[in-house]
């Protein structure tokens, strides 16, 4: 079967795949946005319904075109999703979905070649890959003694739909960046629970200026640049206490423990010796970044991760990853999709419009 053909393959279509588009769409670069969801949205369509537009963190408006007024109270997955898909519509973006990407590989040794993808839908091959499939995919569940034994509910953040299923039982949440205090402030509403961490959380009484967030971001752009998997931005930025999160801590729900030793059916097996028993553990443990796909081009190097100069991937500078490491918030996203296609457009073969094209 022949492969379909275009100059660029962006991976995903979230916040960081759709910067990247509307700046090929702008250059006339020609593209094709391959999504494994089934609508537009990226992971906020998965995001639980409590989660509204007053407490996610901000969220940057999509590049070209200013996201509409927002209700508050509204579930940021609904605004989010409906926000994106009049984005794809009002900028005629060509987004194929469901459609889940296999592997991407090379089609020969010539370093300025094609690139193949094989996807649930067809072949394609490309001169250059976006890589924009973020992280909610892949969430990270530590190995931990005893976990098989529990006989209580465990579940990642990925799988939380709301707190009321939770009343009446004792829930353990596991697990130091916002997602754990923001569920463990929702939780406690409703019931008992206990929190324990790994090492002890950093809080800030005030958001962090741009100086802040700049230096934040330059560590993890460090780590990604010699070759190391990246932190998260709130792993040095540390928490803020928001109105809400001072109001948990008084109720006590933000009196973090030092992690337990191991797991048993009944609860958990405390630093001190002592026992805490339990009726769900809810691991808010983060996420690792979807590149499974990308294992035939073999960009891991001994430290860990993918060294990469920019977005650029250091030994491959055909492929981009967007929204990953230092990108992994959404005004970093909007910013490293514009650097993608900067990069790519110097590429051989890469033909633009003479003139950037505009819209309205």
């Amino acid at each position: 079967m022949n492969s379909a053909r275009a100059d660029v393959v962006v991976i995903g279509a979230g916040q960081a795949g759709l910067s990247a588009a509307y700046h090929l769409q702008r250059r006339g670069v020609d593209q094709v946005i391959l999504d494994a969801e089934d609508g537009p949205g990226g992971a906020w369509r998965h995001r639980w319904k409590s989660l509204r537009m007053e407490t996610v963190n901000g969220i940057s408006d999509l590049p070209g075109i200013a996201k509409p007024a927002v209700d508050p109270r509204e579930p940021s997955s609904e605004f989010l999703a409906r926000y994106f898909s009049d984005y794809e519509e009002e900028l005629g973006l060509s987004v194929r979905r469901p459609v889940k990407v296999h592997a991407v590989s090379r089609e020969d040794a010539d370093p300025a070649g094609l690139l193949g993808i094989a996807t649930s839908d067809g072949d394609w091959t490309a001169r250059a890959v976006i890589n924009a499939t973020g992280t909610w995919t892949r969430p990270f569940w530590p190995i931990y003694p005893g976990r098989s034994t529990f006989r209580g509910r465990q579940l990642h953040v990925a799988d939380y739909v709301s707190a009321e299923e939770f009343k009446g039982q004792h829930v353990i949440v596991v697990g130091g960046g916002i997602s754990a205090v923001g569920l463990l402030d929702e939780i406690s509403h409703v019931t008992t629970t206990s929190w324990f961490t790994r090492r002890e959380p950093v809080w800030r009484d005030e958001e962090f200026d741009a100086k802040a967030g700049h230096d934040a971001v330059a560590l993890v752009e460090e780590r990604v640049r010699r070759g190391l998997p990246p932190q998260s931005v709130v792993s040095v930025t540390g928490l803020i206490r928001t109105p809400a999160l001072k109001a948990a801590a008084a109720r006590g729900a933000l009196d973090r423990q030092p992690m337990f030793t191991s797991i048993e059916p009944g609860g958990v097996r405390l630093a001190d010796g002592g026992f805490r028993p339990a009726d769900a553990i809810l691991w808010a443990t983060g996420f690792r970044a979807e590149l499974e796909h990308l294992a035939p081009l073999h960009l891991r190097g001994p430290g860990g991760g993918i060294a990469m100069q920019g977005t650029q991937v250091a030994s491959e500078p055909r492929v981009h990853l967007v929204g990953y490491g230092p990108s992994s918030s959404t005004i970093g996203a909007n910013r490293a999709g514009r650097a993608a296609v900067a990069a790519i457009l110097k590429l051989p073969g890469i033909s633009p419009a003479a003139t950037p094209v505009s819209w309205g």
